[in-house]
């Protein structure tokens, strides 16, 4: 039986396929539907939050199957430096090119604070000044995702944040693997900690004894860390909600198989990784299904990777293109790609997703590691509402306004008449005892 199923949109029970598919990847499952993990959660978050360092390593023990006293959370610049020596000559070319690529792209991307403005006595403007302290989260509990650290601790820098501090896995040998280490020292980054999942989120969250407590935090993790993110929100800020891993793939009968193939196996490898194809070419998806047997074979994470074909990924042929491009926006992807004859055309026409990739020569690995935008993405249905992280996520806005007498005095009628009709009286007060010198506002005084 082959391990990526096809359904057709002709198919009688196609909505009920495609609608059981998405409810499996969307958040409303995962943050609704999954009652027992957000109760979880909400313990961890409320432990970590009375007991600070102490829950935090009772968790960390519990979880991550690592037992550290507080005083070890933290790893160390001396370790921090050992690893960057440590790390191969050719991956640190590679890491620093991949550094540039996206410090260059968010810079032309920052917004910049207007200038000024005056009309009749008012002057306004909007000022940018970046969050203090960003937390971020690596995931590093199946895989080391190096990429990740660059691909949001170097949009933060270039907005000019102060203070970054990581979390990730102690799955390591009981610490962060050593490539993680080394690219956090090249990028200056020494406030790193060896906690992660729910319990390391609510510790940037709240702080305690031994990690001091951010104002954002951001980054991709399971399920666990992106629902505690969720918790605290309110107390901090976050990104979105950057969970499993996941591509669609808008195709026709010119694109090539292998490659399709190719580009839906490296989303499911995240193992949570789901990939969907849409194809108006029932020859197409046919091939697809036996290069995904073929494929799979070769992989070192083939059984984790195959049930992941089998249970989150689907191949959907529909009437046409423009059903195909339908589908893709009522899914909302994080990764979308389009390989079709005319990909700019089928691109513009897509509204909703995380990242999209265009051209049969541009898989997601692209921007993933190297191309320039940030590769920590909305998932589950939330590009609906959620960008693509980025510099301007890390920068807070404050409205300028600055009235001189002239100014608020022809104003003043409109501002009092609004206060006055809201019941609030000293609101109207503030602008009249300053036009009357210490008097109520009348009509003539505003007229004059």
């Amino acid at each position: 039986m082959p391990v990526l199923n096809v359904i057709n949109t002709t198919d009688p029970d196609f909505k009920q396929q495609w609608r059981g598919l998405r409810g499996k990847l969307s958040l409303e499952g995962e943050l609704l539907g999954n009652t027992d993990r957000l109760a979880r959660v909400r313990e961890i978050v409320a432990k970590v939050r009375q007991g600070r360092d102490t829950a935090v390593a009772e968790l960390t023990a519990a979880y991550d199957k690592v037992r550290l006293q507080p005083g070890q959370f933290r790893i160390t610049e001396e370790q921090l430096g050992r690893a960057h020596e440590q790390l191969d000559g050719q991956l640190l070319t590679a890491l620093r090119q991949s550094i540039e690529n996206v410090r260059r792209y968010q810079e032309k991307i920052k917004v910049q604070s207007l200038a000024d403005w005056t009309e009749k006595g008012v002057r306004l403007g909007l000022r940018y000044r970046p969050v203090q302290r960003v937390g971020v989260c690596i995931p590093g509990a199946s895989a080391p995702l190096v990429s990740t650290v660059i691909m949001t601790v170097v949009p933060a820098q270039v907005a000019g944040v102060e203070e970054i501090a990581i979390i990730s896995s102690p799955s390591y040998e009981g610490t962060i693997h050593p490539v993680v280490l080394g690219l956090c020292y090249e990028l200056k980054v020494t406030d790193v900690y060896r906690v992660s999942g729910a319990q390391g989120v609510a510790a940037l969250a709240f702080g305690t004894e031994h990690i001091r407590k951010v104002d954002k935090i951001v980054g991709p993790s399971n399920w666990w860390g992106q629902l505690a993110k969720k918790e605290v929100y309110g107390l901090v800020d976050m990104d979105s909600f950057a969970g499993p891993s996941e591509v669609l793939i808008i195709a026709d009968e010119t694109a090539n198989p292998e490659w399709i193939t190719a580009d839906m196996l490296s989303q499911a490898e995240h193992a949570p990784g789901s990939a969907i194809l849409i194809t108006d070419s029932q020859s197409l998806a046919s091939a697809v299904v036996s290069q995904m047997d073929i494929q799979l074979e070769a992989l070192a994470r083939m059984e984790e990777t195959r049930d992941y074909v089998n249970q989150y990924s689907l191949a959907v042929v529909t009437r046409d293109l423009d059903e195909a491009v339908e589908l893709a926006n009522e899914f909302a992807a994080e990764h979308l790609q389009v390989q079709c004859k005319q990909c700019d055309m089928i691109a513009e026409r897509i509204i909703n997703a995380g990242a999209i990739f265009i051209g049969d020569y541009t898989p997601v690995a692209t921007g993933d590691y190297f191309a320039g935008p940030s590769h920590t993405l909305p998932t589950g249905g939330s590009a609906r509402f959620f960008s693509a992280l980025n510099v301007n996520n890390f920068l807070k806005q404050s409205s300028i306004i600055s009235y001189d007498e002239q100014g608020l005095r022809q104003a003043g009628e409109s501002i009092t008449r609004i206060a006055d009709i809201e019941g609030l009286g000293a609101h109207a007060k503030s602008v009249t005892i300053r036009i009357n010198k210490g008097g109520m506002l009348t009509r003539s005084d505003s007229e004059a």
